[in-house]
């Protein structure tokens, strides 16, 4: 696992709370800086006393500009003065004018007022057309940043706690959310409905929560897929066993001393017959519910072919059956007890639907990485929308055999199951010239 999540929550979480308090600190600032200027409307009061102040002080009359200095003391309760200044120079080069005009006293009402000064500043308003300056201790109705603290509150401390429980949510419901359908899932998969899933309702995500959506689906189709195969099973194998019981019942009940010999014949022939349909059921739902790979052994097919087809040849003497192989054919990591029974069941269902006198044909090639085992019959083939269908349990084209043999249907079904434990596999085709052909490919290594 690649760990996208841990990852993408990693850049997300970093990066963005690296630009967020970064973009917090540019905005405090700003806001601050903003905030540190004496509003528009209080310069231009500030400037209109300024000039009364000069229109008093050029007209030559103190006693009215010490007046008006009092009642707008008093008025603003600050202190106010006007005053003149002439700058001599005492040793080495002479002032220049810029720089006696440069000459202040306090601070211009167009610099920035520090927010933290503890004492309002003294403003200078130079008058424009004498040396001198108005001066006047900032008036604390004018003095800016009345609501910087509470804006500092709400730029450090409420923005980044609504933001953080913001984004405390989004990461919340990223993760609750597939987690919540899961447990939907797993409710409902719980209740019987195997056909429910959750990655397509992830959308486009891939990280280990699709993952573990992924794998759900995965284990909900196999779950789903085993219960369905296995209800089938047992529904199938109740149907089959209600013929053999019934006529055991019959031979049971009916049971008389002077045909004994008749009636034991047959409770031991029903007996083997549903024995050998409990075993091979068994087996079937163990290889169907395991899907084990046997990897063992080394096999050479062509003495493994040798047995089967003499056991054949003796069970099935009125038949033509003929072996076509090479001197060797070594495969690796595979399984006589996987092979033989299923080569076994594959040749012996052709020959029971080959007629009487009629061939079939074995024959052992070699392909790239496999070798091939293909089974022709001289039998009445298949219809193509059955060939599929004959490698599923129980499945019988037709309810009795040309040569009236017992067969319940697990033959090929077994067979397909073993050939895949080998990681082998098979397949049934209708033969060019009649009768059937099973093409069986088994994996070298």
């Amino acid at each position: 696992m690649n760990r996208q999540f841990l990852w993408k929550s990693c850049l997300i979480i970093a990066t963005g709370l690296v630009v967020f308090f970064y973009v917090l600190s540019v905005l405090t600032l700003k806001t601050e800086e903003g905030m540190s200027f004496i509003a528009e409307s209080d310069r231009q009061q500030l400037k209109s006393w300024a000039k009364t102040a000069e229109e008093l002080y050029l007209s030559g009359d103190k006693i009215a500009l010490n007046q008006w200095l009092t009642e707008l003391k008093q008025k603003e309760n600050v202190r106010v003065s006007v005053v003149s200044f002439t700058i001599e120079n005492i040793a080495g080069e002479e002032i220049n004018v810029d720089a006696e005009e440069a000459y202040h006293f306090g601070r211009s009402v167009d610099w920035k007022i520090h927010l933290y000064f503890e004492h309002n500043p003294i403003m200078e308003l130079p008058f424009s057309q004498a040396k001198g300056s108005f001066l006047i201790k900032l008036p604390e109705r004018m003095r800016p940043g009345t609501y910087w603290l509470t804006t500092r509150i709400l730029l450090q401390i409420i923005f980044p706690l609504v933001l953080l429980v913001l984004l405390a949510t989004w990461i919340y419901r990223h993760i609750i959310t597939p987690l919540q359908q899961l447990e939907q899932a797993t409710t409902a998969f719980s209740q019987g409905n195997f056909d429910v899933r959750v990655r397509a309702s992830l959308g486009n995500r891939n990280d280990e929560l699709s993952h573990l959506a992924s794998t759900f689906d995965q284990m909900a189709a196999r779950i789903g897929e085993l219960i369905a195969k296995q209800r089938q099973l047992i529904s199938d194998l109740s149907h089959e066993l209600r013929t053999p019981l019934t006529r055991l019942d019959i031979a049971v009940n009916n049971f008389e001393i002077e045909k004994s010999h008749q009636h034991l014949e047959r409770i031991s022939r029903e007996s083997t017959y549903i024995r050998k349909l409990v075993e091979d059921t068994l087996t079937l739902a163990w290889l169907d519910n395991e899907k084990p790979i046997i990897q063992q052994e080394k096999v050479d097919l062509v003495d493994l072919l040798d047995v089967v087809i003499d056991d054949a040849k003796f069970e099935f003497s009125d038949r033509e059956l003929i072996l076509e192989t090479p001197n060797h054919a070594v495969i690796s990591n595979s399984s006589h007890q996987a092979l033989c029974p299923a080569l076994e069941n594959i040749i012996r269902n052709a020959l029971r639907y080959t007629p009487i006198g009629k061939k079939v044909t074995v024959t052992l090639s070699q392909q790239v990485g496999s070798y091939c085992i293909e089974v022709i019959d001289q039998g009445p083939g298949i219809a193509p929308e059955y060939l599929e269908k004959i490698f599923l349990p129980f499945f019988r084209v037709n309810n009795t055999n040309e040569d009236g043999s017992d067969s319940f249907g697990l033959g090929l079904a077994l067979a397909k199951r073993l050939l895949n434990s080998v990681r082998a596999d098979v397949k049934a085709l209708n033969n060019d010239n009649g009768g059937l052909k099973v093409v069986i490919m088994i994996p070298i290594t």
